[in-house]
Order: structure tokens, then sequence, then C-alpha cells
């Protein structure tokens, strides 16, 4: 017990503190301490899926009838197609001047799309083969290129897993183009384009340099990329991924780094699998420089980069949810960053079926 007077020397994982995100320009509050509660190490393990590995009620499979009338042809490797239930469409209707400044509203056009990574819906990324992941890159680079040509953001994002509200197993992710600048977009364009102003460096190629350093926040690296859990991460296992050069978009990827994407992918999801011997649920999606109007302008304060958010803490069924004080003041999580790279680091990148059944059974 410290002396009356003496003030404790403050330790990150016992002591509540904020951090700051300078990526996001908020806060996050840090209570690692709360770790300590009984319900710490909580492992249940649900039941496993049983997955068809083709089924042709599946929507998303080589053949099935999807619910706009087309059938999906025999493909083999990626499939791409028009959402049958798009958030946004081309031709919507302007709204109109706003009548009030509390009541403003915009025109909102775009396009949503569909790419299935792989034929069998019993597989997920982490037990593709590196071709097989590669081929998922290029795809993205060049959908990437073709709805940037005339649209100025396109999200591509995959949400895994029913616990992050995805409502087939199949693998796939999904592809939102529009004729705006997201939210999160517009934050991440000003924040990196004042701190390139301020220090002459871009934000993310000097903070991806500063934790391979430090290496207390580093889970994975090779010749290319780096995995990261960011210093400000929200999420419990929240990783950064993040190119060693600077580059601003994910065409402008060449070969080696593309291979050397699709090598540290499977060896993150497979860690992300093997934490709790689950198919890991997470949301995650790539950001880089605005496209359309913006290809033209200099975009040098942009660093690509992938964002990883997964939900689970201390099981295989309990996830944290952003609710309470979250949702009205401001991200809480309940380990720190530090800790969460550890133990990922320590995390087997074999994965757990492959391992305990071998390879055969998966593919």
């Amino acid at each position: 017990m410290e002396p009356a007077g003496v003030a404790a020397a403050f330790q990150p994982s016992e002591h509540q503190h904020i951090r700051y995100n300078p990526l996001r320009d908020d806060w996050v509050l840090v209570s690692a301490h709360r770790m300590k509660r009984p319900w710490q190490g909580q492992v249940e393990k649900p039941s496993e899926e049983n997955i068809p590995r083709h089924n042709l009620t599946n929507p998303l499979c080589p053949g099935a009838l999807r619910a706009g009338g087309e059938i999906n042809p025999d493909y083999e490797g990626t499939f791409l197609f028009e959402n049958d239930f798009p958030a946004l469409q081309p031709d919507a209707p302007d709204p109109g001047p706003s009548e009030h400044p509390l009541l403003q509203a915009k025109s909102a056009r775009g396009v949503c799309q569909v790419m299935c990574f792989h034929p069998w819906s019993d597989v997920t990324l982490p037990l593709m083969s590196s071709l097989e992941v590669r081929a998922v890159i290029d795809k993205w680079a060049e959908i990437m290129k073709d709805l940037g040509a005339s649209y100025p953001w396109v999200q591509i994002f995959e949400n895994k897993g029913a616990m992050m509200g995805c409502s087939n197993p199949h693998p796939h992710c999904q592809i939102w183009a529009s004729n705006f600048l997201p939210n999160e977009a517009q934050i991440e364009d000003r924040t990196q384009r004042a701190y390139l102003r301020e220090h002459g460096i871009p934000m993310l190629v000097e903070y991806g340099r500063l934790e391979e350093e430090r290496k207390e926040r580093l889970v994975l690296a090779n010749k290319h990329w780096l995995v990261l859990v960011p210093y400000w991460a929200v999420w419990p296992f929240q990783t950064l991924l993040l190119p060693r050069r600077h580059v601003t978009r994910l065409q402008d990827l060449t070969n080696e780094e593309r291979d050397s994407l699709a090598s540290i992918m499977k060896r993150l999801l497979c860690k992300y699998d093997n934490m709790f011997e689950i198919s890991f649920p997470y949301s995650m999606g790539w950001h880089g420089a605005p496209t359309g109007c913006h290809l033209s302008e200099d975009c040098s304060h942009w660093q690509l980069h992938a964002h990883y958010f997964p939900p689970l803490l201390r099981s295989a069924t309990v996830r944290k949810f952003m609710v309470g004080y979250e949702m009205l003041a401001q991200a809480q999580r309940d380990l720190t960053a530090e800790q969460a790279a550890e133990r990922l680091r320590n995390i087997p990148e074999e994965h757990y079926k492959l391992r305990d059944q071998g390879p055969s059974s998966v593919k």
C-alpha cells in the first residue's frame, strides 16, 4: 500500500486513462483494471456450424437463383454481382433545396455490389489458399479502379458472422460506391491532411514506422505490411493493416505487395479464428484516398489501410457491445492495446481446423 500523500506510478494496465485517436480526432477511455472481474477467462465454445459446401437454396452459391430473378453462373473463383437490395441506386432523384438548416437533405446516388470470394460456402478467407486470397485482392483492386473512375468513394467491407449482422455464411464482401464522401472518409481526409501540413509526413506512414520501432503493439509483419493493434483501439482485438510503403490506393499495390498482403491477411485471420477456435466474427474495410473527381487532386496525405473490428473479448459467445456510456459519452475498452497485441502475437498461425483435422477436411 502506498504511503499517504504518495501518488502511485501510472501503469496503463492498472489505471484508467484516455487515449487520443488522431485518425478520428476523438478519444477512447481505457479501463483495463475491469478485466479483473470474476468472469474473465470464460471460453465456452458454441456448437460447430454445419454449413453445406453447396446449397442451391443459398442465393450466393454457384447456380443458385437470387431474389432478383438472376441465376448465378457456375463460378469457380470470385464472383461479382449487383446487390439485389441496394442501399444506393444510381438514378435516385434529388431531394431539392432544404427547407430549414435543421432539416437538410442532399442527393445520395451510387451502386452496391456483392463479391463472393469462393464458390464453397464452408470456407472463409483464412482457410482459402494464398492464391485464392490473392485473387480476392486483385478483384478488390479492379473494382476500386473501375468504380473509382466515377465515384468519389468506394467502400469495400466484409461483415463476417451473424454477430456482426451477416445474414449469409457464404464467404463474401460488399462494395458500396457513392457520389459523396461518407462521414468516416471525411474525418480521415481532414485529419490526415492536417497532420501532413503540420508535420511534413503522412500520419499513418509515420505511425507505422513508430509502431514497428516500439513493437509493443505490433502483431505481424512481413516485407511489405504491418498488422498492429492501434494505440487508440476501441474494439477488444481491433487491428490496423498498413503497407510499409507510402501508397494511397488499393489499385496502386505492386504484384509483390499483393502477394505479401495475401500472406499476412491469412496469418492474421488464422490468429483470430484460433483465439476461441471458432470462425471469428468481425467487420473490416479498406480506406484509401478518395477517387472520382479527387483523382486529379493531391492526395499524398492519405495512406492506404484496412480496419478490422472484431467484437469478442472474453469468449466465443460474449461480445463487447457499444452501449450506454459508449453511445452517450465516448468509446471505452476493458484492456489496453498492448495487452491485446501480446495476446494476438502469442496465438498460433496454423488454423485450428487444419491442426486438429488435417487439410483434407477443408479442401
